[in-house]
């Protein structure tokens, strides 16, 4: 069994640097047993055994090829030793560019001029070309000002290629903060620069060696000719025999070399028509190159070569190349009408756009691109706007169940502010719409969802629009970074021009933006001639305060992303101006639903309170905190209430709403359930039917809910109303003063049509039933027996008393006094009356008269007013005075006999009960 051979080794390389596809010699050990054995060459990374050429075990040649590394090994791969290594490196130099004015004994093709401005090859005029460092070190660019260099050196350049150039001003602005050690450097470069000039013409020489060569040996053959004629013997004088030998000698390289000369010239003429193909086939293959590159779009490679083309044959005498540049101005003036349809097409991108007209710029064309885009935009904008209405129009006059979407997401792009825009999308929402999905846009008014999708689209079409003005103001739409100052002026100056003409446009979107909104939800705000265009809508019914809260937030949010953009503040104004008066509607139209009354339940408390005054409380606040979004003033809004006609009708609104309480107050408390009427009151869509459900207690009657009613009264005079009050001047509403005096006004009339109907109620029977109990049995004041106590009609009349202070108290003891006291009034004035009217009294009848009124008086002592007293004392004062002792101590006893028999009946009239009842 063999021993395995060593992996190989490559010990030397010649030479160890060069360009690639350098012939190079490789030496080392163990490189293989024969070619079939070789099967692996690397140089720097690169395969190069296509070209390896096996001379023996320590010597193989090859070409460099194009490798991946600057530096590296040289890797020998064999079957019999395996993968190699190398104690040597070779270094891949980069081929030397050749400039277009450098002598060269081989023909350059312009289309490989290198461009050291851009380090690519590129097809350009060869004269632009200069070295962009020509001292070798790195540049620094100094921050010295360009006017005060201009200043310095008068009349001079920085430019090396300019004939006006000053090395100072060259030194100062790419190398102010050069080091001295740097500069010799740079002047050894230079030093170097120049001898390679210098031996150029040698270069050239060695070049065309061959050449040489070859005239050299066609001499040889011609002086050998003329030699071998002149050995004849030839007549007459020497000066004859030269003669002779020159014209044999014309003759005879005329005949050597004519056919080769005719030859030469046919070559000559179709090497110079292929040279003038080979060097012009730029120009002539052009055409073609135009319409393949505009067909794959790469409109750059086409507006490159056409500036080329322009700088190289624009001025040209040639005939066959005007005809060539001829057809390349037709396909340029294709191309310019080709990106202005594109520029002009909507939709389209921020980025489209800039594009198209900075290829238009570059090709000349003529006109303003810019501006057009501008105004197509515009359009197509305001376009978008009416196509929306009259799509929402459309669907809602043919399905007034149905609302469907009007797909315009596909036709837009988002703008990065959606920020402004959406930033995307933008975050919408209320109080009410919190968690909400897409199904809140089937439950909403057709309006409203207008509205949103309208805001939608201006907010993302409109930033576009805007930063397109911006770029054309400042100039960047033809260039990022000022290489084209001359075009960049043009468009500063045209936008100067043309300002007025843009805030025009931008207005006008306003304009439309504002009375597109106005004609879905305030159609009245509109002028005559407006509606047709702007409006059309069915409006079965106004949208309620939470709808219209919704859309005050959705243009709140459509106007704060148009302020992001730096739009100036005088053309959002008239989108202010449309909020606030969304905001004044909206507090209208909760004010007029807020009128509305919530069901009685007839349940009293202990206090003798029913729900109801709570109830309207809590809807007042309610919608007052419904209403807080809108009353606040976002940044650049308006208060509401800066207006006179706003204060007045808010004032008139609140009252109204107290108002309309009060009156359904009234008919809860006098009407039967069939008998409430609520046509008046106006319903929100937010609320639940308030009357329908409403019934009352079999066992109220029509006292006992006046009782409540006057309870509930009495709770919203001191209470309520006053708190009521308080959360309106809380959120700023003007005119609180004169809500609440007319509120309190009207609830005090209210309350005394109220207790007047009870005391009607109430006091009349017991009133009516004192003359007839009185002459029952046919009493007779004239003729009557000896008082032996108190008669049953004045105890009837007792008990019904009682009755009445039994129904009070069970209702409100607050209302025991004010009730008691007007029903002791009533009967003490009757009861005058009926004593005043007797014309002749005996002593007992007198007695008896006296005996029942002081009765009465001192069991009813606590709720005797004024009006009441003066009633008794007019009664007594009509009786004959008692002039006995014993007609006294009789009415004493009989007095006592009453008040302990009656004690328990009695008790409610008590001081100590009605100290406990005003606890």
């Amino acid at each position: 069994m063999s021993r395995a051979r060593q992996p190989p080794l490559v010990t030397g390389i010649s030479p160890n640097e060069g360009i690639s596809w350098t012939k190079v010699t490789i030496r080392g050990e163990n490189l293989g047993t024969g070619p079939a054995d070789l099967i692996g060459l690397t140089i720097c990374g690169h395969n190069c055994l296509l070209t390896a050429e096996w001379m023996s075990a320590s010597k193989i040649v090859c070409r460099v090829g194009q490798a991946k590394n600057d530096k590296g090994d040289i890797i020998v791969t064999t079957k019999s030793g395996g993968k190699g290594t190398s104690t040597v490196s070779f270094k891949l130099l980069k081929p030397e560019k050749i400039g277009i004015l450098d002598q060269s004994a081989v023909w350059v093709d312009e289309m490989n001029y290198y461009d050291m401005r851009t380090d690519r090859n590129k097809g350009i005029p060869p004269l632009s070309l200069r070295p962009a460092n020509p001292l070798g070190i790195e540049i620094d660019k100094s921050r010295f000002p360009q006017k005060d260099l201009e200043a310095l050196f008068p009349g001079m350049s920085a430019d090396f290629t300019s004939e006006n150039f000053s090395a100072a001003w060259y030194l100062i602005e790419n190398h102010s903060t050069t080091s001295f050690d740097q500069l010799k450097m740079a002047v050894v470069n230079l030093k170097k620069q120049a001898n390679k000039k210098n031996e150029g013409s040698l270069a050239y020489v060695k070049g065309g060696l061959s050449t040489f060569f070859e005239a050299q040996d066609a001499l040889s053959a011609i002086h050998q000719k003329l030699e071998a004629d002149g050995t004849e013997k030839v007549e007459g004088s020497m000066t004859q025999k030269l003669e002779n030998v020159l014209n044999r000698a014309s003759n005879t390289a005329d005949t050597l070399f004519q056919e080769v000369l005719g030859r030469k010239d046919k070559a000559d003429s179709t090497r110079n028509a292929l040279n003038v193909l080979q060097r012009f086939k730029f120009l002539f293959n052009l055409p073609l190159n135009i319409e393949r590159n505009i067909q794959k779009g790469d409109y750059d490679v086409v507006i490159n070569d056409y500036e080329k083309a322009k700088s190289l044959f624009g001025k040209t005498e040639v005939q066959v190349f005007k005809k060539y540049y001829a057809e390349v101005e037709t396909r340029i003036e294709a191309l310019r009408e080709l990106l202005l349809d594109k520029l002009l097409e909507t939709p389209s991108t921020l980025h489209d756009q800039k594009r198209y007209i900075r290829y238009l710029s570059d090709l000349h064309a003529p006109g303003d691109p810019a501006w057009q885009c501008i105004g197509a935009q515009h359009q197509w904008i305001l376009q978008l706007m009416h196509n929306c209405k009259e799509s929402y129009v459309k669907e809602q006059k043919g399905k007034d169940m149905f609302f469907p979407m009007l797909d315009l997401d596909g036709d837009v792009r988002p703008s990065p502010i959606g920020h402004l825009s959406q930033t995307a999308s933008l975050k919408r929402g209320s109080s009410f719409q919190s968690g909400r999905d897409d199904d809140w846009r089937y439950k909403a008014p057709q309006q409203v969802v207008f509205v949103d999708k309208l805001t939608k689209l201006v907010v993302s079409q409109l930033p576009n629009f805007w930063k397109l003005w911006i770029s054309y103001v400042n100039g960047s739409l033809f260039s990022e970074t000022a290489e084209k100052s001359g075009q960049m002026e043009r468009s500063k100056k045209n936008a100067r021009q043309r300002q007025n003409d843009f805030k025009k446009m931008i207005q006008e979107v306003m304009h439309s933006l504002v009375k597109l909104i106005r004609g879905a939800l305030l159609p009245f705000s509109l002028r005559e001639g407006e509606s047709r265009q702007y409006g059309g809508w069915e409006l079965k019914s106004e949208l309620s305060g939470q709808w219209l809260t919704h859309v005050i937030q959705t243009v709140r949010l459509s106007s704060e992303s148009l302020t992001a953009l730096e739009i100036p503040n005088d053309m959002l104004q008239i989108i202010q101006d449309l909020i606030l008066d969304l905001r004044v509607r909206c507090i209208i139209v909760t004010l007029q639903h807020t009128a509305e009354a919530e069901k009685e339940d007839w349940v009293v408390d202990n206090e003798g309170l029913t729900s109801l005054p709570s109830q309207f409380e809590q809807c007042i606040v309610y919608s007052l905190q419904s209403l807080k979004t809108v009353l606040d003033c976002k940044p650049g809004e308006a208060s509401v209430f800066q207006q006179q006609k706003t204060q007045e009708d808010v004032c008139q609104l609140s009252i109204g709403i107290m108002q309309v309480f009060i009156d359904c107050l009234e008919q809860l408390s006098t009407k039967p359930d069939g008998d409430i009427d609520t046509a008046h009151l106006s319903v929100d869509v937010s609320s639940p039917d308030l009357f329908g459900s409403i019934h009352e207690d079999s066992s109220l009657s029509s006292e006992q809910r006046l009782l409540i009613a006057l309870s509930n009264c009495r709770y919203l005079e001191r209470h309520t109303f006053l708190n009521i009050a308080e959360h309106f001047e809380k959120h700023g509403f003007q005119g609180v003063e004169k809500i609440t005096q007319v509120s309190m006004e009207s609830l005090k009339e209210l309350d005394q049509r109220l207790f007047e109907m009870y005391i009607e109620a109430k006091a009349d029977p017991i009133v009516g039933s004192l003359e007839p109990g009185i002459y029952a049995g046919y009493f007779d004041w004239k003729d009557c027996l000896v008082p032996a106590g108190v008669r049953n009609y004045l105890k009837e009349a007792l008990v019904n008393i009682i009755a009445v202070h039994a129904e009070v108290f069970t209702i409100s003891k607050d209302l025991v006094p004010r009730v008691m006291s007007r029903i002791v009034e009533a009967v003490s004035e009757e009861l005058s009356r009926l004593m005043q009217c007797v014309s002749f009294f005996s002593k007992n009848g007198a007695l008896q008269a006296r005996l029942e009124i002081c009765a009465l008086r001192d069991t009813v002592a606590i709720y005797l007013t004024p009006e009441s007293n003066s009633s008794f004392k007019q009664a007594l004062e009509a009786l004959p005075q008692l002039s006995s002792g014993t007609d006294k101590k009789l009415l004493e006893e009989l007095l006592n006999k009453f008040k302990s028999s009656m004690h328990l009946q009695l008790t409610c009239f008590q001081a100590s009960s009605s100290a406990m009842m005003k606890t």
